[in-house]
């Protein structure tokens, strides 16, 4: 059995507003909970569940969910690489100072 999962507050504060957000676009787009349930391939109690931050809804539920309402594709920025700017800031701190290159013998420059 595994181990249950207890997120942190500033986890569920974050999921309270992912959920809020989402039932703002639905509700903006006049489509019933029975709709992008149906649309999103789950029931009507989990879509509320995911509505109001419920931590044990699946990523799968909520990518389902935002493709229903056509909001798919914002999800990938959410780790993009490009837009992380402390993971930018620790790769430039590793950089080495100065570049040298290897593998040439010095010399008359003759080959």
């Amino acid at each position: 059995m595994p181990t249950p999962h207890f997120p942190s507050p500033a986890v569920r504060k974050v999921l309270r507003k992912l959920g809020a957000n989402i039932h703002e676009a639905r509700v903006r787009r006049k489509l019933p909970m029975s709709v992008v349930a149906e649309r999103a391939a789950t029931s009507r109690p989990t879509l509320s569940r995911l509505e109001k931050g419920d931590p044990s809804v699946s990523i799968g539920i909520y990518a389902a969910v935002l493709q229903a309402l056509g909001l798919l594709d914002d999800l990938p920025r959410l780790a993009d690489p490009a837009l992380d700017s402390v993971g930018q800031q620790l790769v430039s701190a590793g950089l080495p100072k100065r570049a040298r290159i290897t593998g040439q013998k010095h010399g008359d420059g003759n080959a």
